[in-house]
């Protein structure tokens, strides 16, 4: 075998495994649109494509027929792009977002490294108490009165309330709220014709008219979308990637 035809086996290897823990991370922990609202579109490919091009190059550069230690060299380059995917992976793994909290006016995607397991033990329902492998859990937040000058001093410093899962209610129970800071479609058609378009295909993909839904902002560490809100049934309908702002 040639080193090119090595390097070239090599190479369709690395892209099959890509493929395999790219479809995980943007279906399961990143699913749209938080693959881009949430940077997992440039974590991955930083990791992936640092991981597919080692191992074919240093494959091309060590491979010769016959040569004395190729094993060795082949099991050595293995070992180098298990233990860098591994450690991608597990960069990606603890910055996937894990809950959707919908704070006032916004939804706020938070990630797993974002909350304190000190805070996760306060949790007294259950269904805030885990962090999701699944993709992020659509939740609200509500601070009790009595702790409101405790958080706004942690705001300060950087800890917003959606960080803090103790605080965590039913997306039911915030609802009412969201849909009352919600403004008309019209807002974001104004923004020009790309825009209004794709307002208007949204709307006729969903069988829906400007009346019927509102939008608040999807804001993210790395963009920000605008998350539509059925009016009748207060649940999000789904996110257009336009400037909520």
């Amino acid at each position: 075998m040639s080193r090119w035809k090595a390097a070239g086996l090599h190479l369709v290897i690395c892209l099959i495994v890509a493929s395999i823990v790219a479809s995980v991370i943007y279906f399961v922990w990143y699913p749209p649109p938080y693959y881009k609202v949430s940077g997992g579109s440039s974590l991955t490919l930083l990791i992936l494509s640092v991981d597919v091009v080692l191992g074919p190059v240093l494959t091309l550069a060590v491979f010769r027929a016959g040569k004395r230690g190729l094993k060795f060299d082949l099991t050595v380059i293995a070992l180098l792009q298990i233990a860098a995917l591994c450690y991608g992976l597990s960069v990606i793994a603890i910055a996937r977002p894990v809950f959707v909290v919908a704070v006032i006016d916004r939804f706020v995607p938070v990630a797993a490294n974002e909350i304190e397991d000190t805070d996760l033990v306060q949790v007294k329902d259950p269904a805030f108490a885990s962090l999701s492998w699944l993709g992020p859990r659509l939740v609200g937040a509500v601070v009790p009165e009595e702790h409101k000058f405790e958080l706004a001093k942690s705001a300060l410093a950087g800890r917003d309330v959606e960080k803090f899962p103790q605080y965590y209610v039913p997306y039911d129970q915030v609802a009412d709220q969201i849909i009352a800071h919600g403004k008309p479609l019209t807002a974001l058609m104004a923004k020009g014709p790309a825009e209004s378009a794709q307002v208007g295909a949204f709307l006729a993909a969903h069988g829906l008219k400007q009346e019927d839904v509102v939008f608040v902002p999807l804001h993210g560490h790395d963009a920000s979308v605008a998350m539509v809100i059925s009016v009748r049934s207060k649940q999000p309908v789904g996110t257009l990637p336009i400037d909520p702002w």
